[in-house]
């Protein structure tokens, strides 16, 4: 055998069995290095746990664990400073930290990975990487609460349309309108919280399918790495993504969350609305139509949805004909996870910072959405919204909410054919449809009127806007 091919094979974790080396498109095919050396603080993490509880436990000596140690420190201080030396031949992140201590600590390096699989060590690592970015996407749903929050704290009076159908359906407070956001977000909020209990569970110790015949001491490595639980079969242990599943689904529901406001800013934001400003920082203009702000922040996390949505679809193809136990089908988890991690962290930033606008160091905002209110209230009163308030003054005049229905079609019917709002019809006019209607009517066919009619528990009422108001601050700190 030539120099060349024992030096190709001595790089290979299981080569021995190998007569020839592998080919050069079978590495570049299988190797996962180039995107999961992301994972490298993790990796160097759950290593220095497992190295602890096999000293502790006498598997190895003290002394293997001090060059261990040491190793990974170096190894540590060689990638913050971009000087290690990533090798496609190593195939993982795994192999090139394992190869590089070794090559630091001898004998040690090698004893590091008594007890353990890659198969049980990239699920411990993947699942350590995702709860620090859950961690970090937790805050990023926090400030994108509280950026629509604030906006909704100075427009609780502020009158707009409410919508089905893309039809002016009945006056709402934007405020309000905001604030059915801010649910949505609370929502994805306490998702992300429960999922991250299921990523939560420590998968080391399950060896490569069976458990290992060492005596590891599995929850000395949990409690090491804040994990709340072991994993409990070992098959599973090292076969399962259903936490990357968990994951991308919920990222799922925050994109189309993301998705659906940001079609309204899009929406609100052209001239045939006109109902918001965005800060120029966040538009773009045209190469060719120099008058155009395009919003393309807006458009753009719009558009995301769709490849976060292809992420979910991707892994639970990927997942859906696998027998147990692990196969190298799994290494394809990672960039859809890596991407939708990436994705939705960049989107709710920016997304937040567009609508709050940017604090300083002395308290100062600068930009975000500004707010149209005369525009909204004159759009509110184009499409007839008042018409249920007047079929309920009719109810609680004693008519029947059917035949109130009714009487209020015509006069919409006539206010359509005279070209004016309801408000806008003569007493006696309305008198004509039915004697119950008397001067009262005027208030409760204003915009503020109907607003203020709908002071019940998650109604448009400005004082019950408030009260959300208060209670989504007081939960967000």
């Amino acid at each position: 055998m030539s120099s060349t091919n024992q030096l190709d094979k001595k790089s290979q974790a299981w080569s021995a069995l190998f007569s020839e080396p592998m080919s050069e498109l079978v590495k570049r095919y299988t190797a996962s290095v180039f995107f999961d050396k992301r994972l490298w603080a993790a990796d160097i993490e759950g290593s220095l746990a497992h190295a602890d509880m096999l000293a502790a436990q006498a598997i190895i000596s003290p002394q293997d664990l001090a060059d261990i140690q040491r190793g990974m420190a170096q190894i540590k201080a060689e990638i913050e400073a971009g000087t290690f030396e990533w090798k496609l031949e190593l195939e993982d992140v795994h192999l090139n930290i394992e190869a590089r201590l070794t090559q630091l600590v001898g004998d040690a390096g090698k004893r590091l990975h008594t007890g353990r699989s890659r198969n049980d060590q990239v699920a411990t690592d993947v699942r350590l990487w995702l709860r620090g970015e859950i961690d970090q996407i937790a805050l990023l749903l926090d400030d994108m609460q509280r950026a629509l929050v604030t906006i909704a704290a100075q427009n609780t009076e502020t009158v707009m349309p409410g919508f089905t159908h893309m039809q002016v359906a009945q006056p709402v407070s934007f405020a309000h309108h905001l604030l059915a956001y801010v649910e949505m977000f609370a929502r994805d909020a306490e998702r992300l919280a429960d999922l991250r209990r299921r990523v939560n569970r420590l998968p080391l110790g399950s060896a490569a399918l069976a458990g290992t015949s060492y005596p590891l001491d599995r929850e000395r490595v949990a409690r090491t790495l804040g994990f709340d639980a072991v994993s409990q079969n070992s098959l599973d242990a090292v076969s399962d993504r259903d936490f990357a599943i968990e994951f991308t689904s919920f990222s799922t529901l925050v994109m189309i969350h993301v998705s659906r406001l940001a079609e309204e800013i899009v929406i609100w934001m052209s001239q045939n609305f006109g109902f918001i400003n965005l800060s120029d920082r966040y538009c773009t203009g045209s190469s060719i139509m120099p008058q155009k702000r395009n919003p393309d922040v807006a458009e753009l996390a719009r558009g995301k949805s769709g490849r976060v949505v292809g992420h979910l679809m991707g892994l639970i193809t990927l997942m859906k004909g696998q027998p147990l136990a692990y196969n190298k089908d799994n290494q394809e988890d990672k960039e859809p996870l890596f991407d939708t991690v990436d994705t939705v962290k960049d989107t709710l930033r920016i997304m937040a910072e567009m609508i709050g606008g940017e604090v300083a160091a002395d308290g100062t905002r600068t930009g975000g959405l500004t707010v149209k209110a005369e525009a909204m209230e004159r759009a509110a009163l184009k499409g007839y919204a008042t018409a249920t308030d007047l079929a309920d003054y009719l109810v609680k005049k004693g008519l029947p909410f059917r035949d109130a229905h009714e009487v209020v079609a015509h006069a919409v019917k006539e206010a359509l054919g005279l070209g004016v709002d309801l408000s806008e019809l003569p007493l006696a006019t309305l008198q004509g449809f039915d004697a119950r209607i008397e001067a009262d009517v005027a208030e409760v066919l204003t915009l503020r009127g109907s607003l203020n009619a709908r002071n019940v528990l998650g109604g448009t009422a400005p004082a019950q806007a408030q009260a959300q108001i208060a209670r989504h601050q007081a939960r967000l700190g």
